[in-house]
């Protein structure tokens, strides 16, 4: 990423999960700039390096979120005569809001040293974190300020972890991984009868494993073999190091692939995305999933990959 400040040229990496490419026109940012203002250059896809207090950009981004949220209600009321979208015209024009409402609200940057550093007034110890979802340090970067507590986020669900009972302990989600919050899917999983197939073909396989949460489940319930497979690397380490901490590696097998592994299993679970949409950001490929085709690969693949019985 380029721009001027001081009348000189400065350039930093370009930090984005999302994908996102470098902005074109960057201005220098601080307490002096008014939210308005600060809007008004973001509508307009002009970024705003940050160079002063910290906690005051997180101010500043919650105002942007503000105008952003009045200007989409007023976006969102219909004429009187106007005709009522379709249930699928309606969420796409949710979808582009949301995307919209991204793009203006990652226009606050926040520059980052070769450390990991934060060199702002009252600036948190990001290193860990940033450590944790990008590895070791290439460099100053710059990265949106939304973008960057995302990833505080995701350090304080993976130090703290989630308590599932159903596997006897915590799992912990890396930065990227979908985190098991939603509780539905792990319950059923937990007291789902299991096929008596078990017996003969002492199998299971987790497709789309993320956290592992679902295997670990069932190395619990006493399955005594089960094979996890992924293909994000972030879901591979972080269901790894759940299982190992949980103390069922013994049970479980982690494996890189794409849906199946080979082999039958008497006994198969997956949590699919459910959506068929395209994700803006990585973490949601746990949720959309465009023209169905992890759901329609799960479901085309059970009838070589399930036991008889199963």
């Amino acid at each position: 990423m380029h721009w001027t400040e001081g009348g000189v040229e400065h350039s930093a990496r370009w930090r984005s999960e999302r994908g996102v490419p470098p902005p074109k026109r960057v201005v220098v940012a601080d307490d002096r700039m008014t939210a308005d203002d600060a809007y008004g250059l973001a509508c307009q896809g002009t970024a705003l390096l940050w160079r002063s207090d910290f906690q005051n950009a997180r101010q500043m981004l919650i105002a942007l979120a503000s105008r952003a949220d009045r200007q989409s209600r007023r976006a969102k009321k219909p004429a009187a005569s106007a005709t009522p979208p379709t249930p699928a015209e309606a969420f796409h024009l949710h979808r582009q809001a949301q995307s919209q409402r991204a793009r203006t609200l990652g226009m606050l940057l926040i520059p980052v040293d070769a450390d990991y550093g934060v060199p702002l007034r009252r600036a948190p110890d990001v290193g860990r974190a940033l450590a944790e979802a990008w590895g070791p340090a290439e460099g100053p970067c710059v990265v949106s300020l939304r973008e960057l507590l995302g990833l505080i986020g995701a350090h304080e669900w993976r130090s703290k972890g989630i308590e599932i009972p159903a596997v006897g302990g915590r799992i912990h989600p890396h930065y990227g991984v979908f985190a098991p919050i939603r509780h539905e899917y792990v319950g059923l999983v937990a007291q789902a009868p299991l096929p008596a197939a078990l017996v003969s073909v002492d199998l299971a396989f987790d497709i789309g494993t993320g956290t592992g949460v679902l295997a670990a489940i069932l190395a619990k319930r006493g399955v005594q073999h089960i094979i996890a497979t992924d293909q994000n690397a972030r879901a591979l380490t972080c269901a790894t190091e759940n299982i190992a901490r949980l103390g069922y590696s013994k049970q479980i097998q982690i494996v890189q692939a794409d849906l199946y592994p080979q082999s039958q299993a008497a006994l198969i679970v997956c949590n699919p995305p459910w959506v068929p949409a395209k994700p803006s950001s990585p973490i949601e490929s746990a949720v959309y999933d465009p023209d169905s085709r992890m759901l329609k690969g799960f479901l085309a693949g059970l009838k070589g990959h399930l036991a008889p019985g199963g």
